[in-house]
């Protein structure tokens, strides 16, 4: 299932980018299906998906309304797929095998319980399963598998509250722990500032304030997002390049920014990875935290965000070791948690080259 632009083995000049410890901030719930976990469940449940679902090819949109439209109905559909308890089980699980396979120490898995609560019994129980797969996933895999709970932008902001309010009974920051709120979907839409007071709910409580921003809209959505949400961390923000006075404030505020390449060019952001530009927000001392976002549309799992700064960007080695302790530290682990991986990352960046 991995995009055919990147591969995850090493290079002849290149250490195994499945061994660098890393962690991963930025993973959707349904979005991080396996294709084949996906097509099981339209089985069981006698649900007739979109042959787009199915094939090699990632996604490619183009990153207007209509190209955002498509995108949206094919998550639908998969989402559709997932339907009791078991089926929410199994994409936690795997979605931590599949990190701990690709040197994920640390997993902060974002989901929104409203989509699956019908099928569950409401948005408590459907909260309290994926929290309770969490922790099993966590000690199966040795990856920590942390969860944040995202509103949607689609939605009235009293929904928003009432997540908040359901995140923070479940605050905290171990495996199977919520440790972040977060605000997703189309950018469009919505009013950014009538979510506030959702994430006032969660600051109060301890939790992150981690929204979406910055990857379909430019600087001025940006600014908006940092005025009303306050974030610890902006999910995407590469447009924030296009404005070097925001991109300094980031930096200095240390506002990690969870930057997806494979979602920037499926959504027609970037027209191909080597207009990503990661290169300039690191070069600008932003802290970078690689991404996969919904590797079930675009194909292309966390290590190949890796491979592609090795490959496209020209990333060295140190350059992505680098990478990967920024990921690390803009994490919401425990100190031991962030010590021991970057004590993973100086043996990888030690080990001779193959």
């Amino acid at each position: 299932m991995h995009d055919k632009r990147h591969s995850d083995r090493p290079g002849p000049t290149g250490r195994d980018l499945a061994d660098l410890p890393k962690a991963h901030l930025h993973l959707h719930f349904t979005g991080s299906m396996r294709q084949e976990t996906l097509a099981a469940l339209a089985a069981k449940h006698g649900v007739r998906l979109p042959s787009a679902l199915l094939d090699a090819d990632p996604l490619r949109v183009p990153a207007n309304e209509r190209g955002w439209f498509r995108f949206q109905r094919l998550y639908d559909a998969a989402r559709a797929c997932v339907r009791d308890a078991d089926d929410m089980r199994r994409i936690v699980r795997e979605a931590a095998e599949d990190d701990a396979a690709e040197g994920s120490g640390r997993l902060e898995i974002q989901v929104d319980p409203t989509s699956y609560a019908p099928f569950v019994g409401g948005i408590t129980p459907a909260l309290e399963i994926v929290l309770d797969e969490a922790r099993a996933a966590s000690a199966a895999t040795g990856t920590e598998v942390a969860v944040i709970v995202a509103s949607s932008r689609m939605r009235h902001p009293l929904e928003a509250r009432t997540l908040a309010r359901l995140a923070a009974r479940h605050a905290g920051d171990g495996p199977g722990e919520v440790v972040g709120f977060g605000l997703s979907n189309d950018e469009r839409r919505g009013d950014t500032q009538t979510f506030a007071p959702a994430f006032a709910i969660a600051r109060r409580a301890g939790l992150a304030s981690l929204p979406h921003g910055g990857e379909l809209l430019g600087p001025s959505h940006v600014h908006d997002v940092l005025e009303s949400l306050h974030p610890d961390r902006l999910g995407h923000g590469v447009r924030a390049c296009e404005d070097p006075r925001l991109l300094d404030r980031l930096a200095a505020q240390e506002i990690a920014l969870e930057v997806c390449p494979a979602s920037n060019v499926s959504l027609g952001v970037y027209p191909e990875d080597a207009q990503v530009p990661l290169r300039t927000l690191v070069d600008a001392g932003a802290r970078v935290a690689l991404g996969a976002d919904d590797p079930l549309l675009f194909r292309s799992r966390l290590v190949d965000q890796y491979a592609s700064a090795r490959r496209v960007h020209g990333f060295s080695d140190a350059e992505l070791a680098d990478l990967a302790r920024g990921s690390i530290r803009a994490s919401l682990a425990r100190s031991g948690t962030k010590a021991r991986l970057l004590a993973g990352v100086d043996r990888w960046i030690e080990q001779p080259l193959p």
